[in-house]
């Protein structure tokens, strides 16, 4: 395996928390550090026992959140039918497994079985009980993914971290105005902060169609207008991110640990930004746009569609905001054709829907906001996570704040 098609794999195992021993180093084909499901794959067929993965411990090489050589904390759900593959590591990391703060819940033996015990509890008061081992399918430290097989077929447990909404929140309001927009929830748990999702069937739109593109925005569009007269202000539950409250945000950003990672110059250069933002706040607002409920990771990978039904997946960064957030989000994701399409079919939409508005303007002037609130939101990801996993988003806020530069 070269290093650019996969990542090697070593695994520090234990059961009930107790340590076991540790597996490999081995090689994986899938090079994103959450794609866990060939990490308990191989497990699995190596121990006899059904395994999870909890949370990366350490990588070696790689970026970007793929390639090199990657280090978990593993739990076997049962003990071991098979203990050749196992090796006795006295220098292996042990102390990484000791008890952080930070550490998110399903990170952890006890708040992954537990989160497991629930879903299956409210499956079965549903009448469908699982028929079948789940699948754990990504981990990291925004999310848990796991796929439960059930007769009247996949259900998804998800579960977040203790700073983020509960997306049951996010997805109740769209549901709300466009039901097949969003997908079923079965059952929630907004305390900490799981969803037991149905599956929505298709496949992610990554490489979206024209077909795809020229239904899916605008339809974002006609619900967020009509989320916007039914909420005026942020709704319960959801976290408000309007452009007014970012502007003391950016600058508390900027006097925080993203400035390390600036050059003078560039510091300068945001502080001068940032000190215009009121003035770009208001041209926004001019433009007419109401502030409404946002997805918040509009992406075509996040739009799932069966080629007659698209459906929104992952709420998880949902707030309260400007549309243009979400109508920009497809940017980065999309080739220059492709998203022509999107920003026009975005800007007719809301031409429509609020006459007089002006969404191109909007598009436009929204840009180096967008960069500084994804800015302070990966801010709010470093602060929020223990040390080991900060490698995911380490370099973001600079990153973000750059790009907000290069919007000038």
């Amino acid at each position: 395996m070269t290093q650019n098609s996969g990542r090697a794999v070593t695994v520090l195992l234990t059961h009930d928390g107790e340590p076991l021993g540790t597996v490999g180093p081995f090689t994986v084909e899938a090079p994103y550090w959450n794609d866990v499901a060939p990490v308990t794959a191989h497990l699995e067929s190596l121990l006899g026992s059904p395994t999870v993965v909890l949370r990366l411990l350490d990588v070696d090489g790689g970026a970007d959140g793929r390639h090199g050589h990657a280090t978990y904390h593993a739990e076997t759900l049962a003990r071991p039918v098979r203990t050749d593959a196992l090796r006795g590591a006295p220098d292996a990391p042990w102390a990484a497994l000791a008890p952080h703060a930070k550490r998110a819940d399903w990170a952890t033996p006890s708040g992954l079985r537990e989160a497991l015990d629930w879903a299956d509890t409210r499956l079965r008061a549903l009448g469908r009980p699982p028929v079948g081992p789940v699948r754990q399918v990504k981990t990291w430290n925004l999310a848990g993914l796991v796929r439960i097989p059930t007769a009247g077929g996949p259900a998804w447990l998800k579960t977040g971290p203790r700073f983020a909404l509960c997306e049951s929140v996010a997805i109740g309001l769209f549901a709300s105005v466009d039901a097949p927009f969003a997908p079923t929830v079965l059952a929630a748990d907004p305390d900490r902060r799981r969803v037991l999702l149905d599956h929505v069937p298709g496949e992610d739109c990554w490489g979206p169609s024209a077909g795809v593109v020229a239904t899916t925005v605008p339809r974002l569009a006609r619900a967020q207008a009509a989320l916007s007269l039914r909420h005026p202000t942020a709704p319960d539950g959801l976290p408000d991110r309007s452009p007014r409250l970012l502007i003391d945000q950016v600058h508390r950003l900027l006097d925080g640990p993203s400035a390390a990672e600036l050059t003078a110059d560039e510091l300068s250069r945001a502080h001068r930004a940032a000190a215009r933002l009121p003035a770009l706040v208001a041209d926004l607002e001019a433009c007419g746009l109401p502030n409404t409920v946002l997805h918040g990771d509009f992406h075509p990978g996040n739009w799932r569609s069966d080629s007659r039904q698209t459906t929104l997946v992952d709420f998880a960064d949902s707030a309260f905001g400007h549309p243009a957030v979400d109508g920009l989000r497809p940017r980065p994701f999309t080739g220059a054709e492709r998203w022509t399409q999107a920003a026009d079919a975005w800007t007719t939409a809301w031409s429509e829907l609020v006459p007089g508005c002006d969404p191109a303007r909007a598009l436009t002037l929204a840009q180096p906001l967008v960069h500084f609130g994804y800015a302070v939101r990966y801010q709010e990801f470093l602060d929020g996570i223990e040390p080991s996993e900060q490698r995911y988003h380490a370099g973001d806020p600079a990153a973000e704040i750059r790009a907000a530069l290069a919007c000038d």
